[in-house]
């Protein structure tokens, strides 16, 4: 047991910083400034959970408005300078600056976070609503409305289902950001994974960087998890479309020689 442990420590100690930083996740540690004990799975599992739910919380607010607006507006053709527009302001304004304007309004804390997430994530899951909307072929809207569909039922059974693809990118879009900015929670005095990432004369480097893997690891894991629930929620007939013009000629390759051969 002692030599595997033993095995283990060499191989981060092989891996430089990377390694200290991974050791830094799962064990803690002096503190830089001396006095703490930091890091280790306990503390960071602490500002991961607090980090992922006031993400959550942000996403969920803003696709439960943006879906629904865009969808709307895409439905009636009304709003594509409103949607842009939003889409710019969104991508404008830093998210630091918002935090620290909204501390007069709202307060530290996490009210204050989960606001200033909500407005970042607002944004592109807004115009692709819209843009998925608009793409819906008019003759399968026609096509509904002769079947007696009223706009409600046309935008939840037919633009909703055809447009998921496109709103799907928009909250992977979303979220990749919210999850990376989740990270300046610490200046509103919420103790996200940015606790170790911005507290450089507590944690010291390998903090800094341990406290990076984990927001990666975490961001790449909610990006693969929404690809697969895309996956799942999109038509079957938007699948197939979706498949490569170049594997589908390399499928079809042996049927062709055979009919040649025949």
């Amino acid at each position: 047991m002692a030599e595997g442990g033993s095995g283990v420590i060499d191989a981060l100690a092989f891996l430089g910083d990377f390694g200290d930083a991974i050791e830094f996740i799962f064990k803690e540690r002096e503190s830089t400034s001396k006095g703490v004990m930091v890091g280790g799975l306990s503390e960071l599992g602490g500002f991961a959970l607090t980090h992922m739910l006031v993400s959550l919380v942000a996403m969920a607010v803003a696709i439960a408005i943006a879906v629904p607006t865009g969808l709307a507006l895409g439905h009636k053709g009304k709003g594509e300078f409103l949607a842009i527009s939003i889409s710019n302001v969104g991508r404008a304004v830093p998210a630091v600056i918002l935090l620290f304007f909204f501390v007069a309004f709202i307060g530290n804390g996490f009210r204050n976070v989960a606001f200033v997430l909500i407005l970042l994530a607002i944004p592109p899951i807004l115009t692709n609503a819209y843009v998925g909307a608009r793409q819906v072929d008019r003759e399968v809207v026609d096509a509904a409305r002769g079947m007696g569909m009223n706009g409600m039922q046309i935008v939840r059974g037919v633009r909703l289902p055809l447009a998921m693809p496109t709103i799907f990118a928009g909250i992977r879009t979303s979220t990749v950001s919210v999850l990376a900015t989740a990270t300046i929670g610490p200046f509103a005095n919420l103790q996200t994974l940015g606790e170790p990432i911005l507290s450089d004369a507590i944690y010291g480097f390998s903090g800094q960087l341990g406290g990076a893997i984990v927001v990666a690891v975490i961001t790449l894991t909610a990006d693969a998890g929404i690809g697969l629930a895309q996956r799942a929620v999109t038509p079957m007939g938007i699948k197939l479309a979706e498949e490569p013009q170049a594997k589908r000629r390399w499928m079809s390759l042996p049927t062709r020689r055979r009919e040649a051969a025949t």
